[in-house]
């Protein structure tokens, strides 16, 4: 008796459902780059707007504000750099090597309305700071409404 199995004609649809949800979840999975390295997409960055302007931070520290490369072209932001390594210890073995080097470049779409032309970019502390101010067509007005009682 134990070689006989009921036929359910959903079984087969579900499976099938099942292997389309997999497919989806792991064809759409990127692995982590190794060792913390840098890579598309590993620069974390906050992006936040006032009233005036749009700012973008991120964190890079142990670089040179001159070894920092931040470009606009259209909407998209671009902030690359390159790091190298210092000097390589050839008496002693590593128990362990996490330190980035190589290039790493991360971009961005920025919000419409923008004056790139008149951004600034700060570098303090291994914090770059980067400041958009609105044109004057994209920032909200307030209109008074009259009324009669």
């Amino acid at each position: 008796m134990s070689g006989i199995v009921r036929w359910e004609p959903f079984r087969e649809l579900t499976s099938l459902r099942d292997a389309m949800d997999r497919m989806f979840e792991e064809g759409f999975w990127r692995p982590p780059v190794p060792f913390g390295g840098w890579g598309e997409g590993s620069l974390a960055l906050d992006m936040y707007e006032t009233e005036d302007e749009v700012v973008v931070k991120t964190a890079i520290p142990g670089m040179k504000a001159e070894d920092l490369d931040v470009s606009v072209t259209g909407n998209t932001l671009t902030i690359r750099a390159e790091t190298t390594q210092e000097e390589e210890v050839k008496r002693e073995r590593y128990l362990r090597r996490e330190r980035r080097q190589g290039t790493f470049a991360r971009s961005v779409t920025l919000p419409s309305g923008l004056q790139a032309d008149r951004a600034e970019a700060d570098y303090t502390d291994g914090i770059l700071t980067l400041t958009f101010p609105k044109a004057e067509e994209i920032k909200p007005k307030s209109i008074k409404v009259k009324g009669q009682q």
